[in-house]
C-alpha cells in the first residue's frame, strides 16, 4: 500500500521535472546528465528530489523483494508446521493403538496366568491324591499280607486244614494207584513240574497236587506250586485251604503274572467263608491296583453285589 502511493507521487512530479529540466545553452541545467551544472535554485531541489525519489523507489523495491523472500520462507515453514502437526497427530493416534494393544495383550497375559495357574493347581491336587491313594493302598496291602487273619480265623483256618488233610488221606488210600512216591521222587523236577502241568489240564487234581507238593519241597517255583495248590483248592470249593496256598504263593513271590487272578480267588474264598469285610478290601485293592484287567472287572461286580 505504501509503495502505491509512493509511485502516485512520482508519476506527478515527472511531468513538472521534465518542464523544468529543458537544457539551456551548452547543457546548463540539464538535470538529465550524470553530474548536471549551471542549476538554478529550483532546478537543484528537483535535481535533489528526484534523487531522493531514485533511493526511495530502489529501496521500495529492495523492501519488496526482502517481503517476497520473507512471503516464501513464511510459506515453507507453514509447509513444515503442517507436515510437522500431520506427523504429530499420527504418532498421536498411533500411540493410542499402541497402548490399547498393550493393554490387551497384558489383560490377556493376565488371563493366560490365571488359567495356567488354575490348571497347575488342579494338577497339583490331583496328583497329590493319587499319591495318597497309592500310599493308602500300598499300606493296605502290606496290612493284608500280614495281619488280615484274625486269631478265631487261624483257628478256623487250623480246622478246615486238619479236615483236608484227613480227606486228602481218604482219597490217598482209595486211590493208592494214582500217586507213587517211589517213581515221583525218581523224575526231575522239570518232569514233575510239566506232569502237574497236564493233570491240571485234565483236571486230575489229586495227582497234579501230588506233584506240586513234591516241587514244594525241592523249593522248585514253590510260588507258582503254592498258587496251583490253592487254584485246585478253590475249585474243589475249598475255600479255606486255598486261602492258605494264595497268601503263601503271595508272601513267596508277588509279583506274578497271576496275581490279579489270585487276589480275586481270594476274596471269592473270604466272601464265601464269611469274611465279608477283608473280601471287600481285596476287591477294592484289586480295582485299585489292577484297574484295566478283567479281574477288576468281575471285582467291581462283586462290590455292587
Amino acid at each position: 500500500m505504501i509503495f502505491s502511493k509512493k509511485l502516485l507521487l512520482l508519476s506527478c512530479l515527472l511531468p513538472v521535472i521534465s518542464l523544468a529540466a529543458e537544457p539551456s545553452a551548452f547543457g546548463a541545467g540539464d538535470l538529465s546528465n550524470s553530474h548536471p551544472y549551471g542549476l538554478t535554485s529550483s532546478e537543484k531541489v528537483l535535481l535533489e528530489t528526484k534523487q531522493n525519489l531514485h533511493k526511495v523507489s530502489v529501496k521500495s523495491n529492495n523492501q519488496e523483494n526482502e517481503l517476497d523472500s520473507l512471503r516464501e520462507r513464511i510459506d515453507g515453514l507453514q509447509s513444515i508446521i503442517e507436515s510437522l502437526s500431520r506427523k504429530a497427530h499420527n504418532n498421536k493416534i498411533n500411540l493410542r493403538k499402541q497402548n490399547e494393544l498393550n493393554n490387551l495383550k497384558s489383560q490377556n497375559s493376565s488371563e493366560y496366568e490365571k488359567r495356567l495357574n488354575d490348571m497347575l493347581i488342579t494338577n497339583t491336587q490331583s496328583i497329590e491324591k493319587q499319591k495318597a491313594v497309592m500310599q493308602e493302598m500300598s499300606l493296605l496291602i502290606d496290612t493284608i499280607n500280614k495281619e488280615y487273619v484274625s486269631k478265631s480265623e487261624f483257628n478256623t483256618l487250623v480246622n478246615d486244614v486238619n479236615a483236608f488233610k484227613v480227606l486228602v488221606a481218604k482219597e490217598l488210600k482209595s486211590r493208592s494207584k494214582l500217586v507213587n512216591k517211589s517213581s515221583s521222587t525218581k523224575k526231575s523236577s522239570a518232569v514233575l513240574y510239566n506232569a502237574a502241568s497236564n493233570y491240571y489240564k485234565k483236571k486230575y487234581y489229586t495227582k497234579a497236587i501230588a506233584n506240586y507238593n513234591e516241587l514244594i519241597k525241592r523249593k522248585y517255583k514253590p510260588a507258582y506250586a503254592h498258587y496251583m495248590i490253592g487254584e485246585m483248592n478253590y475249585k474243589r470249593k475249598n475255600y479255606s485251604d486255598a486261602i492258605s496256598y494264595f497268601k503263601k504263593s503271595s508272601s513267596l513271590y508277588d509279583k506274578a503274572s497271576y496275581m490279579p487272578t489270585l487276589m480275586l480267588h481270594t476274596a471269592v474264598s473270604m466272601k464265601k467263608t464269611g469274611d465279608l469285610t477283608h473280601a471287600d478290601t481285596f476287591f477294592k485293592a484289586i480295582v485299585a491296583k489292577y484297574p484295566n484287567s478283567a479281574e477288576a472287572r468281575d471285582a467291581k461286580s462283586f462290590l455292587q453285589q
